[in-house]
């Protein structure tokens, strides 16, 4: 049995502590996400505004750069973070990690799963109607999860169960799962574009754990839309930053007009800014989720046992 550390409660061995610091106050590094994009032009145009230059770390799925920033706060990493969201902002909270009161929300999607239309289709076998339906014995051995011990997406997904089973119903539900063939990628990247069969990778898994949204990026897959997790991602400035006042304006920028535009299509999430565009296809193709479920939560208090007890199923 694995012992998960107190401070982030995630898999601490296979993280390296390394990173980039900044070499002057001309320079701002923002650790995010592996999923975080930035077009060559959005940079061009923050700097020029600025006067600054942007560095970019990517520190893993949201999950891991929690756990980064937290065994990293002595000497940070970066001067700010972008991509910690409501499951894991607790932790840098909890941790002293961030600066008070430069916690900002940036974006938000619904965790929800898709499935591979094209894949049931030509193996005659009629797609789940709802997430529920995973343990059955018609969909053995066809569902991916992201591991929530090192992801926001894994975890926004126990977080789900929990509420829907209560703290009596919802490991029976994942030892279900387990015994159904269940597979669990360490984070998003790899449980969608390698394992998911809807996806570039071609891969064996055609029902995978993702967002409402992703639809909008492939031909021919769905997102079951109810029961889904409403996932908020933050960006805030870390204590300790060797140039908090770039930080700063990095994230005021963050949450400007011209970066909330470039969300929809650059990270397939909904801008916390009403008025920023939206591709016209997402009312079919990426609308947001029906119902959700896990907000409700405290999600802080629950953490470190939820992820215990879940780890003790799957060691």
């Amino acid at each position: 049995m694995k012992r998960i550390p107190k401070i982030a409660y995630l898999l601490v061995a296979a993280l390296a502590l390394t990173g980039c610091a900044p070499a002057s106050n001309n320079t701002v590094v923002i650790a995010t996400h592996d999923s975080f994009v930035i077009s060559d032009k959005l940079k061009s145009a923050f700097e020029e505004e600025t006067g600054l230059t942007l560095e970019v770390i990517k520190a893993g799925d949201a999950g891991a750069l929690t756990n980064k920033l937290v065994l990293t706060k002595d000497d940070p990493i970066a001067d700010a973070y972008y991509g910690v969201d409501n499951t894991f902002i607790g932790a840098l909270r909890e941790n002293g990690v961030g600066e008070p009161g430069t916690t900002k929300v940036i974006d938000y999607a619904d965790v929800c799963f898709n499935y591979d239309a094209d894949w049931f289709a030509r193996h005659e076998l009629a797609a789940p109607v709802s997430w529920q339906d995973l343990t059955l014995p018609a969909y053995a051995g066809l569902t991916v999860v992201e591991n929530p011990l090192s992801s926001s997406t894994g975890f926004a997904f126990l977080i789900t169960t929990i509420a829907k089973y209560g703290e009596s119903g919802w490991k029976q539900y994942w030892k279900d799962l387990k015994a159904n063939g269940l597979k669990v990628a360490s984070g998003w990247e790899a449980a969608y574009y390698t394992d998911f069969s809807g996806s570039a990778g071609k891969g064996d898994y055609p029902i995978v754990l993702s967002y409402s949204s992703s639809p909008a990026d492939e031909e021919n897959t769905v997102a079951l839309l109810d029961g889904c997790f409403r996932q908020r991602e933050y960006a805030g400035v870390l204590k300790g930053a060797k140039n908090s006042s770039g930080a700063q304006k990095l994230v005021d920028w963050m949450q400007s007009k011209v970066f909330q535009d470039s969300l929809a299509t650059a990270m397939y999430v909904y801008p916390v800014d009403k008025t920023a565009f939206i591709p016209e296809t997402w009312v079919t193709k990426a609308p947001r989720a029906k119902s959700t479920l896990g907000n409700e939560l405290n999600i802080d208090a629950g953490r470190s046992a939820w992820l215990k007890q879940w780890s003790d199923l799957f060691d």
